[in-house]
């Protein structure tokens, strides 16, 4: 089948990766500069030198801060979901089968349609297609959008890649029916037996189900197709970007960003917001870019002075979507996956963002900082009482459900008083007995 090249696609949303919290910082012992090595080690000497210099306090503080429940946990709540990259389409219906039976474990038999749908490629093209799931009944204008094998039925299944050597070995991809039913040991093949053998057989390795052509020589090409199948590797995407988000400070090249297609190259137009911000989109050497073709890299350059943002590039192009991609609705029973395609429109977009570089602090600011974080992460670390919903005091001991509370508090009160005592101590801390005080002689 041959159809015009396509116009481009409207572009999709992308979302922005989440930011990953700093890990802990270590708090080396440090002594007092220049002095004699004390007789023995203790904690009180430790701390002493880390008293004395202001940026080991700041990382004494950080150590503090970092102590079991002083410091709140990191979100890690799940990213944002992915835009669909490549191409999206309609489902037209079923055009091209036949028949098969199919067997429940239960004993039931149920005769349903298998072959070939057809689905209109938003932008321009056309997709042949059969479905993944036997019980799929896949509804016309049905939106679809290609996606990988991860996150559909395919995921995790072996015969995955079989699945693709039937669709390349099989109808539409192999006109020749004289040819193709030679190699089944069969007669005649027509249209619509090849596309419902092939159906069959799909449904065999996907789902292991128990179901047959009515065709007897649907039937034979469903057999010849599952026992001579081999394992092929998912093939890539129509149009993806690698990684779909990227990342950095301002002033800096932010990516790079790689690009996967089968088209000869692809447009490549930033957002009216990041045009309006002087957002450029640039190649290895600093140089505008406006089409990028496969393996091509792309980078961000934002202007100095601009606000904290973000900025979205699509990349649109024309190419065949490969033999075995698969299409999704949401509905799992429903996934198409190609068995042919004529030249259809893709898109994908990747986002950018990026932040003003942090302002640098002097050692003493970081020290008092470091010093007042630790000490605040210290106080609110005390868990929040839960309301008494037993209704019984504990009258033996006098304890109350303030008891953890006020222990808490108590703990964090201690450590303040701790670190006051060592910072506003104005003689350092001595290991052993001081020296004996000299006296006036008589």
């Amino acid at each position: 089948m041959s159809i015009a090249v396509p116009a481009p696609s409207t572009p999709a949303a992308a979302g922005v990766a989440p930011v990953r919290p700093p890990g802990g910082v270590p708090v080396p012992a440090a002594g007092r500069a220049g002095a004699a090595p004390a007789p023995r080690t203790t904690v009180a000497a430790a701390i002493r030198g880390a008293v004395r210099r202001p940026v080991a306090m700041a990382l004494l503080a950080a150590a503090l801060a970092g102590a079991p429940g002083a410091v709140a946990a990191a979100d890690t709540g799940p990213a944002a979901p992915r835009t669909p990259e490549g191409a999206s389409a309609v489902l037209d219906g079923l055009k091209t089968y036949g028949q098969a039976v199919l067997r429940g474990p239960d004993g039931t038999v149920r005769r349903i349609p298998a072959g070939l749908y057809e689905m209109r490629v938003d932008g321009g093209g056309m997709l042949q297609t059969y479905g993944v799931g036997v019980a799929g009944d896949a509804q016309p204008q049905a939106r679809f959008t290609e996606i990988g094998w991860n996150g559909t039925p395919l995921a995790g299944n072996g015969e995955a890649g079989r699945i693709r050597w039937v669709l390349e070995h099989s109808y539409p991809q192999l006109n020749d029916l004289a040819g193709l039913a030679k190699a089944a040991g069969t007669t005649v093949l027509t249209a619509e037996s090849a596309a419902a053998g092939t159906q069959v057989a799909i449904w065999r390795l996907a789902e292991g189900v128990s179901v047959e052509a009515v065709d007897p020589q649907a039937e034979k090409l469903a057999d010849y197709l599952q026992r001579a199948a081999r394992r092929l590797p998912e093939p890539p995407a129509s149009l993806a970007v690698d990684p779909g988000e990227v990342s950095g400070p301002l002033g800096t090249r932010i990516g790079p960003v790689t690009v996967r297609t089968g088209a000869q190259s692809v447009s490549v137009t930033p957002d009216p917001a990041a045009v309006a911000m002087g957002v450029r989109v640039v190649d290895a050497q600093g140089l505008p870019v406006t089409s990028a073709v496969n393996g091509g890299k792309l980078y961000f350059e934002v202007p100095e002075g601009t606000p904290d943002g973000s900025a979205e590039v699509t990349l649109r192009g024309s190419t065949r979507v490969p033999v075995g991609r698969v299409f999704t609705s949401g509905v799992p029973a429903q996934v198409q996956i190609v068995a042919g395609s004529s030249q259809s429109a893709t898109v994908a977009t990747v986002a950018a963002t990026w932040a003003q570089l942090p302002a640098p602090q002097s050692a003493d600011d970081a020290a008092s900082g470091g010093a007042m974080t630790a000490l605040g992460a210290l106080s609110a670390s005390a868990p929040a009482p839960e309301p008494d919903t037993s209704g019984v005091r504990l009258a033996a001991s006098g304890s109350s459900a303030a008891t953890p509370v006020i222990a808490s508090l108590a703990v964090g009160l201690v450590v303040l008083g701790g670190v006051v005592v060592l910072l506003l101590r104005k003689r350092p801390l001595e290991d052993g007995p001081g020296p004996e005080r000299a006296t006036d002689p008589e």
